[in-house]
Formats: structure tokens, sequence, C-alpha cells
């Protein structure tokens, strides 16, 4: 596992979305591809784990599950699991993703590299990032 946080992994078992809206000691699910994020959204204040699945590395639907959650308020560890490739884990960082369970090894020395290739971006996500046009142009 790939992690950009300084607290300890969650290591409890993530339940599906509809066993955590249906309990109330959950405190991590994960969100299938299909699943709707914004279910969550009420409930993100006791969740310590969000997991989302990446069926397939061309499967986005899974980025705006995080940016929903990010741009909701949700501080917690927000994972992507699955076929998540070394050149997703830049953009996924970008919509909120601070750790990562690929199923094949990544190379850290190329993930490093795709990390610091660009120093500007060009459109606003919910890492913060201020983009070229808005430094530009106030």
């Amino acid at each position: 596992m790939i992690r950009y946080r300084t607290d300890d992994a969650h290591d409890e078992p993530a339940v599906t979305l509809d066993a955590f809206l249906g309990q109330s000691n959950a405190t991590a699910v994960r969100l299938e591809s299909s699943d709707d994020a914004r279910a969550l959204i009420p409930h993100l204040d006791r969740l310590s784990l969000v997991e989302v699945s990446f069926p397939k590395f061309r499967d986005g639907r899974g980025y705006s599950a995080g940016r929903i959650l990010r741009e909701a308020g949700y501080t917690g560890e927000l994972r992507a699991q699955g076929d998540v490739l070394v050149d997703q884990i830049p953009l996924m960082r970008r919509c909120g993703f601070d750790s990562f369970a690929p199923e094949a090894p990544v190379d850290e020395a190329v993930l490093a590299a795709s990390l610091a290739r660009y120093d500007a971006v060009y459109q606003m996500a919910a890492d913060g990032a201020v983009p070229v046009w808005k430094r530009r142009h106030g």
C-alpha cells in the first residue's frame, strides 16, 4: 500500500455502502464504481476510511467519488483500490486520494518521477492547487 498520510493506517475492514448505511458502528466503507458517494455525506464525521474501487483503469467514476467526498469536507483516509496505474496516481491525488492499494506493484522511482513531472496545474480540483490561469490573472 502507498500512503500520503502521517496517521496510522486504518486496519478495520471496509464494509459495503449498503451495509454501512444499515449499521451505526462501522468507520470504514468501500464504494464500488456504481455507488453514489453523496450517500456518505451525512456520515463523514464518523468515517476514518473510504475505499473506492477502481475495477478497471479506464473506469473514471472513482475520481468523481473522491472529489465529491473531499469537497464535502471529508478529511479521513481516501484510498483508491484495484486497477490503479502509476500514471493515474498524480491525478487521483488531485481528486483527494491519499492512499493507494494497487493490484500490481508500483515502481517507486517511476511514481516519484510521475508526481514531480508537472509543477503547475490548469484546472481547480480537490487538492486546492491554484491553477496557472488564476495565478496569472488573479
